[in-house]
Parts: C-alpha cells; sequence; structure tokens
C-alpha cells in the first residue's frame, strides 16, 4: 500500500496537510511569485489541473500558518511570515446563472468573506461591497490584503457561446472587479486563476497592470505534475501500478504518459501530467479515462460547432503565432484559444526562427474522450452502438482480420438512420474518421500528403499500413482506383510493412438504408 492517501478532488491545502494526503510541493513557485516584481498576477490553467489547491496554498502562506508548510521547499526561503489579512473569493459557484442570480451569488462570496472580519453591509452593489471589504480588512490589520480569485471567469464560459448574455454577464463581472484598481495602495498581493484568458480591456477594463504568467517557463510546472515530480515523489506508487498491470515499471511509466501526459503551458517546459487522471488511476489501480469523464465541456462542443471545427481539423496538428493561441476568448477569430486554454490542445514544440509553435492533442485520454463525445453529433442515438462496434473491430484489427472488422462496420451502418444532412461525402469522411480514431491501438492520419495528393485515412498497426480512400455514390472500386492512379501507396513502400488499400463507397439504396462497401488489394 502507498504511504500517503491521494487527494483527490480536494482543494483545502491545509487539509491536505493536516491529515497527512500526498501533496506535490509547489510552494516554491508560492515564494517566487510573492517575491517577484508587481502584485497583480494572472494564471490559465485548464480545469482540474490544481488552481483551486493553488489558490488555497496561497491564502494559507499568506495568513502566515508556517506550521502546514514544515519540511515543504519555502520553508528554507521564507523568513518573516508575515499575517495578512486574506480575501478568497471562487467564481466556482457561479455557472449557469442569469444576471441577477449572479449578483446574488456575488453578494454572497463577498458576505462570507465580510463575516471573518465582522463587516455588517447590506449595500446591493457587489463593488461597493469589495471596495468597503478591503478598506475595512486593511485599517483593522494594518496590513495591506491579499485578494485571490480562484475561476474568476465561471459565470462566463457557458455563455461564451451567446454574444448577447456574454456582454451582459462580462459587464456584472467588470463591475465586481473594479474596486481593485482604486485599491491599489491598499493591496500586498492579487493572485486570479481562470481556465480562458478574457481580454484586461473587457473584464478588468481598468487594471492594466496585470501580469499573466501562464505562458511564463519559470511557471510552466506551477500546476500539474511534471515528470521529475513522478518519477522521484511516486516513485513507488509507479511501481504498485506495475505489479497490478504486470508490467515492468518502464512499460508502466510509458503507459501513463500515454494516457497522462503531454501537457506544455510553456516552451522549453517539462512534461507536464494531468494530476486529476494520475492520482486518480494511482487511487483505483486502473488505467482509464478519469480527467475526461468527469465532466462534459458543453462549452467547448458549443464552440466547435460556431466554427465549424471538424474531427479532421482536431486530428491534425496546428502551427500558429502564440497571439493566435493565447488570444483574448471574445476576440477569438478561431476555436484555437479556446481549445489551448481549455487544455484539449498544448504545446508541442516551438521554432525561434518563425516564432510558430506546434500544437497537438496532449495524449490518449484527451484524443479518445473528446472524439466520443463530438461521436453523438454526427450518429446520434447510434453512438453507444458505434462504440461497441469499435471495441470489436479493434480486436478484429490486431488479429489481422480486416475483412471482419470492415463487414461489423458495415452492419453498423445499416443500422443508422438516414436524413438529409448525412447526404454528402464529408459526412462519412468526418464519422469515419472519428470511428478511426477511436482504434485506440493504430495510428491515424488523415488527409496524408504524397507526392501525388492526399490520402483519406491512413492506419497504422504493428505489422500493416492500411490507405483508406473514402467515396460517395460512386464505387468502391472507384476508391480503390484513385489510390492506385496516385500511387498514395508508394510513399509508404519502404516501411517494412505490408501494405494494403481499401476503397470506401458509401450509398443510400431505395430504403433509404445506409449501405458500405469496400474493395481491398494488398502489396
Amino acid at each position: 500500500m502507498a504511504t500517503k492517501l491521494y487527494p483527490i478532488g480536494m482543494q483545502t491545502f491545509s487539509e491536505i496537510r493536516e491529515e497527512d494526503f500526498l501533496y506535490v510541493d509547489k510552494t516554491e513557485y508560492i515564494y517566487r511569485m510573492s517575491h517577484t516584481s508587481g502584485k497583480y498576477f494572472f494564471l490559465s490553467r485548464p480545469r482540474r489541473f490544481g488552481k483551486s489547491l493553488l489558490v488555497s496554498t496561497f491564502e494559507s502562506y499568506f495568513e502566515g500558518k508556517k506550521e502546514l508548510f514544515k519540511g515543504l521547499a519555502i520553508e528554507k526561503l521564507e523568513k518573516e511570515w508575515t499575517k495578512y489579512p486574506v480575501l478568497h473569493l471562487s467564481l466556482a459557484g457561479g455557472k449557469h446563472m442569469e444576471k441577477d442570480q449572479l449578483v446574488r451569488y456575488l453578494l454572497y462570496i463577498l458576505k462570507v468573506n465580510e463575516e471573518k472580519f465582522g463587516i455588517v453591509n447590506d449595500s446591493p452593489d457587489p463593488n461597493v461591497r469589495m471596495l468597503n471589504l478591503i478598506k475595512t480588512a486593511y485599517e483593522q490589520t494594518g496590513q495591506k490584503v491579499v485578494v485571490l480569485i480562484d475561476e474568476y471567469d465561471a459565470p462566463l464560459l457557458d455563455v461564451v457561446h451567446e454574444d448577447t448574455s456574454l456582454d451582459i454577464l462580462r459587464e456584472v463581472m467588470r463591475n465586481f472587479y473594479s474596486p481593485l484598481k482604486y485599491s491599489d495602495r491598499m493591496l500586498r498581493f492579487v493572485f486570479l486563476t481562470g481556465i480562458t484568458k478574457f481580454s484586461q480591456v473587457s473584464i478588468f477594463s481598468e487594471l492594466n497592470n496585470i501580469t499573466n504568467v501562464s505562458m511564463d517557463t519559470e511557471y510552466a510546472g506551477i500546476c500539474g505534475i511534471t515528470k521529475e515530480e513522478l518519477v522521484t515523489e511516486m516513485h513507488e506508487d509507479i511501481q504498485q501500478m506495475a505489479d497490478v498491470l504486470g508490467l515492468s515499471y518502464d512499460k508502466t511509466l510509458e503507459k501513463l504518459k500515454e494516457n497522462y501526459d503531454g501537457y506544455h503551458f510553456a516552451w522549453p517546459s517539462s512534461d507536464i501530467f494531468n494530476p486529476y487522471s494520475l492520482l486518480t488511476c494511482f487511487s483505483k489501480r486502473k488505467v482509464d479515462s478519469y480527467w475526461f469523464g468527469s465532466g462534459t465541456p458543453t462549452y467547448l462542443l458549443n464552440m466547435m460547432r460556431k466554427y465549424d471545427f471538424t474531427p479532421i481539423d482536431l486530428g491534425e496538428q496546428m502551427d500558429a503565432l502564440k497571439d493566435d493561441f493565447d488570444a483574448a476568448t471574445e476576440t477569438m477569430t478561431t476555436i484555437m484559444p479556446l481549445l489551448y486554454q481549455s487544455g484539449y490542445i498544448t504545446i508541442k514544440n516551438y521554432d525561434p526562427e518563425t516564432e510558430l509553435y506546434t500544437l497537438a492533442l496532449p495524449n490518449k485520454e484527451v484524443r479518445i474522450g473528446l472524439y466520443r463525445s463530438m461521436l453523438p453529433h454526427y450518429l446520434a442515438a447510434k453512438s453507444a452502438m458505434c462504440n461497441t462496434t469499435v471495441a470489436k473491430m479493434s480486436s478484429l484489427i490486431n488479429k489481422g482480420n480486416m475483412d471482419g472488422a470492415l463487414q461489423l462496420l458495415k452492419t453498423f451502418w445499416e443500422t443508422v438512420p438516414y436524413c438529409d444532412n448525412t447526404d454528402y461525402e464529408g459526412h462519412y469522411q468526418q464519422t469515419m474518421y472519428i470511428i478511426f480514431a477511436l482504434l485506440t491501438n493504430f495510428r491515424i492520419l488523415v488527409e496524408q500528403h504524397t507526392s501525388r495528393g492526399r490520402t483519406d485515412i491512413t492506419m497504422e498497426t504493428k505489422d500493416t499500413i492500411y490507405v483508406i480512400e473514402l467515396k460517395f455514390n460512386k464505387s468502391a472500386q472507384e476508391a480503390l482506383d484513385q489510390i492506385n492512379n496516385k500511387h498514395y501507396a508508394d510513399a509508404f513502400a519502404l516501411r517494412g510493412k505490408t501494405v494494403e488499400k481499401i476503397g470506401m463507397n458509401f450509398m443510400i439504396d431505395e430504403d433509404k438504408t445506409i449501405v458500405l462497401d469496400w474493395a481491398k488489394y494488398s502489396c
């Protein structure tokens, strides 16, 4: 058994320390940020990446609770342990609200903080209450005030695709945050976290000196678990996991990396593991999809539809300048900033000459989770049956039985109801790409460039490469002929694997049944 309990879903630093839960030491970052130039800081990280725990750690530190930090890095750095008045305002509960509800919620979280200082204030205006709270806390204690705002953007995320509602709620939040500017002389430190980045003009219109540390290399590992932290602080946990899985230590580490690693929030940066998934995996002793299953990204799927972002787009690497993917949410012209800030794509490389970043899906957990969440948009009520079909197909392909896998696929498509928006080739290409992407044991490429054109789908197994061309209302043979005539398979001739060419054709018969036919050739 592990010597520590895992703090899954726990967000209170004092509770973790007092009850001896596993804590990955981030206190050097706490000291560094609180002893650098400036006093206003913003950090963007995906959900369940430890932002709330970080805020709670700041709270304990600024409240001077030295005993909680015994044995941690900051114990050797901090000499004074000054106690400051701390306002901890979490907007996490402000989701799915209309304007009046949101105002009442803001008044509630202000009241909770007012009670710490014995303040009674019945003003109906959140900005008045905030200003009075800071002023009174400062005057009562004789110390400058620390303001910690967690999930500052939570009230806005679910309406980010609705311009009218977004404008209304954004004005409420701008009014709420406005006292931070006028209270500058009374503030020691202000720290805000969130998932997305709204522009200072829209939210902090008068607070123009916020330092955004989200892409700073020195803070790259402030949230999440770095590979170095994993192999040093959780070596025993990896070995216990290896024993359960019947794998070697190195193979187990490789499996954890494949599923939960791959995040980079700056470049250069250590590999960052998703902390929620990794710790849940250790706790349950099972590799599974935990982060994606912990919350459906409704706002993300809504924005994908708004920007006509397809499964094929998601599967490709994207090159972009920093300003294109680290853009303010309300000014973005593509979905890339939201995908990046929400953790669904991440930095994979950087070219200093062009200043271009390469972005892609971080790991298997995110890839499978996103594609499964997109499947109902293409297959409606048949998405569950599709997942079952995919699992069976994967087993057959592993055994080299592609004909059996295609027959399963044919049978499945015959159960999918026809509707008008399925009457074009692109629909089947997108849906088939999702299906092949869900075949988790294989490498899938879409529209891969060759010297003579682009293949629709390429799938690589341990010993075979499948080159697949799709047609609609034509013939499987015509699709196969295109592979041959354009020599798509030539690009793989020197890979040392069997290459199979597969032409597929979708047709709608007179009974409005979707019919899949295929032709196959090995070379």
